[in-house]
């Protein structure tokens, strides 16, 4: 089942979620344009991605599937388009490059060294580092190209959807009409009877720039269902700090 191995996943990699702040949160609403136009939207859309070159802080991260909840909280580092990295008190570590997905457990002595083919069979469309990476940052999970996209509004978003859905699955976009980051990103597999929503509940700004504060991760199928709630904390920007990682020797290695 999807939703057994989206908490595997999730235990193991949580790995790439994200981050918030010490500083001020971005609030109010800004008035939408009824008349707005794809091209628009696209254009805010591209202005409003985040530019940094590293960044650190701490996430909390909550699982809740069925009656059952886990709480998490770890230390994030990114390097942005080269690495994404975690780690809890160094016992369980992950690190994440546009070639390689990789972490370990030294709780149970396991590691998992590989790539996105894994992650891309989960969510049934195609996964690599620049999309995690989009993904965590508030940023469309698709290049968007205004010819192929329709705009409207929805409720207090921008509506972003393919003018012909992809075979595989459906896309739908909000944007927030103040900054222009995602306020979700919805794809759903009819015929799996799979359903992944990502809403971002809050953003903050850090040295002038928006970035996410409360995600909020859905996962459904078949009826059964997983929420991961993020919060965010403690981003720095900007700062010199390195990546340490190496799977330690006599480690057993975790094959899905």
């Amino acid at each position: 089942m999807i939703i057994k191995k989206f908490r595997i996943t999730l235990g193991i990699g949580l790995l790439l979620f994200v981050f918030a702040c010490k500083s001020a949160k971005v609030n109010g609403e800004q008035a939408l344009n009824k008349k707005i136009t794809t091209k628009q939207v696209v254009k805010n859309s591209a202005k409003s991605t985040s530019k940094f070159k590293t960044l650190s802080g701490r996430v909390k991260i909550e699982l809740l599937e069925e009656n059952k909840s886990q709480s998490y909280s770890l230390s994030m580092r990114m390097e942005k388009d080269k690495t994404i990295w975690m780690s809890k008190l160094g016992i369980v570590k992950a690190m994440i490059t546009p070639n390689r997905v990789a972490f370990y457990n030294k709780l149970d002595n396991t590691y998992f060294d590989g790539d996105f083919a894994y992650l891309s069979d989960l969510l049934g469309t195609e996964l690599d580092f620049y999309k995690v990476q989009r993904l965590l940052l508030g940023e469309p999970l698709f290049e968007l190209n205004e010819n192929d996209y329709k705009a409207s509004v929805y409720e207090k978003s921008y509506l972003l959807a393919p003018k012909k859905q992809r075979e595989l699955f459906e896309l739908f976009l909000l944007f927030n009409p103040s900054h222009f980051k995602m306020d979700s990103q919805q794809i759903t597999q009819d015929k799996e009877a799979r359903h992944l929503e990502i809403n971002y509940e809050t953003y903050q700004n850090v040295e002038d720039q928006v970035l996410p504060e409360k995600i909020k991760v859905h996962a459904l199928e078949l009826g059964e269902s997983l929420i991961i709630n993020l919060e965010i904390k403690n981003i720095e920007l900007n700062k010199k700090m390195n990546f340490p990682f190496k799977i330690p020797s006599g480690f057993e290695a975790i094959k899905f």
